[in-house]
């Protein structure tokens, strides 16, 4: 079973495909998000990411986020989480204004659409 940190890791480490291949799976196998545990890991990157993406699945999928989302908050340093960001201007700069709002507040930054099909 895909855990959300599993998918957090991936993404902080600049793996996309997994990244995408993890969240396919957590959300074929993950029908209620509201449910979802909170991750138990001292990582507090992992943590923040873990719930910017709870909450970034739960808005696209019209649910409830888990209520120990509100009470993580975000990282010191901006985190881009398409490696690509970093060497173009222009994709840093759509990442900077438009990542979705779940990331944003936490301080991490990808395409408005990153993880869309999910």
């Amino acid at each position: 079973m895909v855990e959300i940190e599993h998918i957090a890791q991936a993404a902080l480490a600049g793996d996309s495909l997994q990244t995408r291949s993890l969240t396919q799976d957590f959300l074929r196998e993950q029908k209620d998000l509201a449910s979802l545990p909170q991750p138990q890991t001292s990582d507090s990157r992992v943590l923040a990411l873990s719930a910017a993406l709870a909450e970034l699945f739960a808005t696209r999928l019209n649910q409830s986020a888990p209520v120990w989302t509100k009470s993580i908050g975000g990282v010191n340093e901006p985190v881009f989480l398409v490696k690509s960001a970093l060497t173009m201007k222009r994709l840093r700069s759509l990442c900077e204004a438009e990542s979705p709002l779940p990331l944003r507040k936490r301080k991490f930054f990808a395409p408005p659409n990153f993880l869309e099909f999910a």
